[in-house]
C-alpha cells in the first residue's frame, strides 16, 4: 500500500498529492482471513444485552468474505482529489474538493470513532455542487475532510499529546495553510469534540462551527456522570433536561464499555488489529441505535437510510488496511474532557442540529447555556448517531442552513 515516499516526507510543510494503492496480496490476505474466521457459539440471551450477536456476525462475515469488493474504498477515495501535508511532525491526510461555484464557502468536517473520512464521502456532492442537490449556488461549500491522527491513511502518533485540543488546532493550521482566511467547521462523535475546541481556541479565520453532537451538559450536571456510577437526576428539571439526563445515563451504564477499555488499556487490542471480524465486531458495537441500523442492514438486507452493508464495510476495510484499530484507540486515552460536556465555546457562532437517533437529545435550554451565541438549532426527523452517513441529503441541507447568516 503506497502512502508518501521518503523523499516526499522531506518536504515537509508541502502540501502533496495522494493516492491509495493496497496490493493483491493485501486484498488475498484479507479475504483468506475473513473465510477462515473462527466464530464462537450463539449468545444466551435473545437480545444485543451481552454484545454484537452471531447472527450479524454471520450475515457480514458471509456477505464480506463473498459478495463485497474488498478494493471498493480504494476506488472510492481515489475518485476525490487526497492530499497529505505535514503538521507538527506528523502527516495529516485530507480530501479538498473545490466548488465550481464563486464565493463557496470553505468547511472543513471531522469525522469520529469507529468512522473515517467513509462517513462524509456522499456529502461531499451536496455541499460542493448544490444546484444538483437541491439547493442553489449561494450554499456552495469547499470541502476538506481530514482523517483524525491515527485514523486512515495520517500518520500514527509516536509519542503522547495528540489530543482532542492539539487535533483541533492542526485543523486549524491546516485550513491556514490551504489558504483559507475565512472558514466554518462541522463535526459529529469525535468530530464534534474536536470542532468545539476549535470553537474555544476561536482563531480569528474560524466563523462558525455546527455539530450534531454537542457539548451541552452544564458543569453541575456532568459532574453526576462517571462510567458505571451515575447518580440520580437532580430536581427540578424540565421534560427535555429529564429525557437528557435519562439518555445520557444509559450511555454512561450501559454504552461506553468499548471508549472505557480504550482509555485506559488501548494497546491491548491486539486483537483487532490481527482478526478482520473481530475489528468489525468492535467496530459496529459504538452504540445501540446505530447497531440496530448496522444489524437491519446485514440481516434483513434493508438498510436504514444510506447505512447499507457496503457502506459499512468501506469503513471496516479501511481500517483494516491502514491497521488503524489501534492508533484510532489512542485518542480516547489521550482525551481528558467529558464527551458531552460543555467545553467553554463563548464567542464563536454555533449552529446544532438535533437527530433523533443520537445517543441523546439536546433540550434547547442547555444548548443556548452551552453556546452564548447560538445561531441555529433544529431538530429533524430521521437519522442516527452517524447523521452524515446515514441521512447524507438531510444533513447537508442542516449545514446550509445552519451557516447560511454567516455568507
Amino acid at each position: 500500500m503506497s502512502t508518501v515516499s521518503e523523499t516526499d516526507r522531506s518536504i515537509g510543510t508541502e502540501v502533496r498529492p495522494f493516492t491509495v494503492e493496497i496490493s493483491d496480496a493485501e486484498v488475498e490476505d484479507l479475504r483468506a482471513r475473513i473465510v477462515g474466521t473462527r466464530l464462537p457459539e450463539k449468545e444466551p440471551v435473545d437480545d444485543a444485552s451481552q454484545g454484537v450477536q452471531l447472527a450479524t456476525m454471520q450475515a457480514l462475515v458471509r456477505y464480506w468474505g463473498t459478495e463485497y469488493d474488498l478494493r471498493r474504498v480504494e476506488t472510492r477515495l481515489n475518485a476525490l482529489p487526497q492530499f497529505v501535508t505535514e503538521i507538527d511532525d506528523l502527516d495529516i491526510h485530507f480530501i479538498h474538493v473545490k466548488s465550481r461555484h464563486e464565493n463557496a464557502m470553505p468547511v472543513i468536517l471531522v469525522h469520529g470513532w469507529p468512522g473515517s473520512v467513509v462517513e462524509m464521502l456522499n456529502v461531499v456532492g451536496p455541499l460542493t455542487d448544490p444546484t444538483a442537490h437541491g439547493g442553489s449556488a449561494e450554499d456552495a461549500f469547499d470541502v476538506v475532510i481530514p482523517s483524525i491522527p491515527g485514523y486512515g491513511f495520517s500518520g500514527k502518533p509516536a509519542t503522547t499529546g495528540w489530543d482532542p485540543d492539539h487535533v483541533a488546532r492542526a485543523f486549524v493550521d491546516l485550513m491556514q495553510r490551504l489558504g483559507y482566511t475565512r472558514f466554518v467547521a462541522q463535526g459529529g462523535d469525535w468530530g464534534a469534540v474536536i470542532v468545539d475546541l476549535m470553537g474555544v481556541q476561536a482563531p480569528p479565520e474560524l466563523l462558525g462551527i455546527h455539530v450534531n453532537m454537542p457539548g451541552i451538559l452544564p458543569c453541575e450536571i456532568a459532574q453526576r456522570f462517571a462510567p458505571v456510577n451515575v447518580a440520580p437526576a437532580p430536581p427540578g428539571l424540565s421534560d427535555d433536561e429529564q429525557r437528557c439526563y435519562e439518555e445520557v445515563s444509559d450511555v454512561y451504564t450501559k454504552g461506553i464499555g468499548y471508549a472505557i477499555e480504550m482509555a485506559l488499556r488501548p494497546q491491548t487490542l491486539y486483537g483487532i488489529a490481527d482478526s478482520p471480524v473481530g475489528l468489525a465486531a468492535w467496530m459496529i458495537d459504538h452504540d445501540a441505535r446505530s447497531y440496530e441500523d448496522i444489524t437491519h442492514a446485514f440481516v434483513d438486507g434493508r438498510p436504514v437510510g444510506n447505512l447499507t452493508r457496503d457502506e459499512v464495510l468501506d469503513n471496516i476495510t479501511l481500517t483494516w488496511f491502514t491497521n488503524t484499530g489501534i492508533s484510532s484507540a489512542r485518542l480516547y486515552h489521550e482525551n481528558a474532557l467529558g464527551f458531552f460536556d460543555a467545553k467553554g465555546v463563548s464567542s464563536v457562532p454555533v449552529a446544532v442540529s438535533v437527530f433523533p437517533r443520537e445517543l441523546y437529545q439536546a433540550p434547547r435550554s442547555w444548548t443556548e447555556q452551552a453556546y452564548p451565541n447560538l445561531i441555529y438549532y433544529n431538530v429533524v426527523d430521521r437519522g442516527d448517531h452517524f447523521a452524515a452517513w446515514q441521512e447524507p441529503q438531510l444533513f447537508s441541507e442542516e449545514i446550509r442552513a445552519g451557516f447560511r447568516s454567516l455568507r
